[in-house]
């Protein structure tokens, strides 16, 4: 009977036959596009946010030089925030079991002695641990947001933000490090040269006899993953909203008829009392150039109304299809506080007692879009208390946290 080396610092102590550079190259090519589309859809996601207006929507102080893309987020095409955070959050959830795996393909480079061997070897080290934490930390988090559990220190927002900068600066620097090598590498598998072989430095040197196949692992990890997709892609679709088994469904069961869609918090969650919305409490303030007016809803309903076929888009990656919004466009409203021709930046304040988005902020472009609602109706009823009664803002491609419900004040020119 062999001796199993007891520390993991022994090459002997790593006896799976799965492991060798064939497994890792792969899994790290498939990484190598699956990270960079989920990085740069999150910096979108980020950009969504329309963090540069003020402290308003920014829930990430000292960003600095990490913020060099940020810009104007656009109306067009209406649906865009539903695809980019729906890929996001669908993608991140879907490239989990192959994270888990690549790491476990070269967790004994991990105890390698000696540490260091050379400036390239220490580089390549260090990229793999602040890999593998940051990874471990980016997607722990990114899945906690989704399933709505805040078990993590501070806010979300700066966690994940910089998090996800530690992580794609470590994959970057590892990626040019590894990836001619695992290139060569697929490109000998495919030839089917055994070459391979000889120069891999992650295989076990006395391996365990094999109970699955390279390519049964390969179908693992495969399978888990598109388990994973099939039962979280249909959270971004109405119809297929019951296939959703491992992510939160955006809030309670919505009901059916003209407010039968997706509800992420509640007008009970969010301390919204009648006695606040009935028809002889509650008025907008609305504030601009010319001073401040308050109208109540049946003058909102007098005013020229128009409607809208938008989408509520949220950030945990859920989403409806368009919904029919019927009110007043902001741009109107400006127009009745001074601000005609080109309308300016608008802070919104929610009756909203607690929680996160009690007030945000949306730019000009987006108080200037027609499809731009301060939102009476929905599918040709009024709007219910949880779908934001009295009103609401709707905005084309803007995150769902953005689209303030139970409007209390306007302010034009305060961004």
């Amino acid at each position: 009977m062999r001796d199993t080396p007891r520390l993991p610092t022994s090459p002997g102590f790593w006896r799976s036959p799965l492991r060798g550079i064939r497994f890792t190259s792969v899994l790290g090519l498939v990484l190598l596009v699956g990270i960079t589309v989920l990085f740069a859809t999150g910096l979108l996601s980020y950009a969504a946010y329309n963090p540069n207006l003020a402290a308003v929507n920014d829930k990430t102080p000292d960003k600095g030089l990490l913020g060099f893309y940020l810009f104007s987020w656009p109306t067009h095409p209406h649906w865009l925030y539903r695809l980019t955070q729906g890929v996001h959050v669908t993608l991140g959830i879907t490239l989990i079991p192959v994270l888990l795996a690549k790491l476990w393909s070269v967790v004994p480079r991990l105890f390698a002695l000696p540490p260091i061997r050379s400036l390239t070897h220490g580089l390549e080290r260090l990229s793999l641990l602040l890999l593998a934490g940051g990874g471990l930390f980016v997607f722990t988090t990114g899945v906690l947001n989704i399933q709505l559990d805040y078990l993590f220190p501070g806010s979300f927002y700066p966690l994940h933000f910089y998090g996800a900068w530690v992580f794609f600066a470590a994959f970057l620097a590892h990626a040019a490090l590894k990836v001619p090598a695992a290139l060569r590498t697929v490109r000998r598998m495919r030839e089917g040269e055994g070459q391979v072989a000889q120069e891999d430095a992650l295989a076990a040197p006395r391996p365990d006899p094999p109970t699955v196949s390279r390519r049964g692992a390969f179908g693992f990890v495969g399978g888990g993953a598109l388990l994973l997709f099939a039962t979280t892609a249909g959270r971004s679709f109405d119809g297929l909203r019951g296939t959703a088994l491992l992510a939160p469904h955006g809030g309670p069961d919505p009901g059916s008829g003209p407010g039968g869609f997706q509800i992420n918090k509640t007008a009970a969650y969010a301390g919204i009392q009648s006695a606040q919305t009935g028809a002889d409490a509650w008025r907008l303030s609305v504030t601009g150039r010319t001073g401040t007016i308050r109208l109540s809803r049946a003058q909102l309903a007098r005013l020229a109304l128009h409607e809208a076929a938008l989408p509520i888009a949220c950030v945990e990656g859920w989403s409806t299809s368009d919904q029919r919004w019927r009110g007043v466009r902001l741009r109107d409203l400006a127009a009745l506080v001074g601000h005609e021709g080109d309308p300016p930046d608008v802070f919104v304040e929610s009756l909203q007692a607690h929680g996160a988005f009690r007030h945000a902020a949306l730019r000009a472009n987006q108080v200037a879009d027609p499809r731009s609602l301060l939102a009476l109706y929905v599918n040709g009823a009024p709007l219910s208390p949880d779908h934001g009664f009295p009103a609401r803002i709707v905005v084309p491609a803007a995150p769902g946290v953005l689209n303030t419900k139970w409007v209390a004040t306007l302010t034009f020119g305060r961004p």
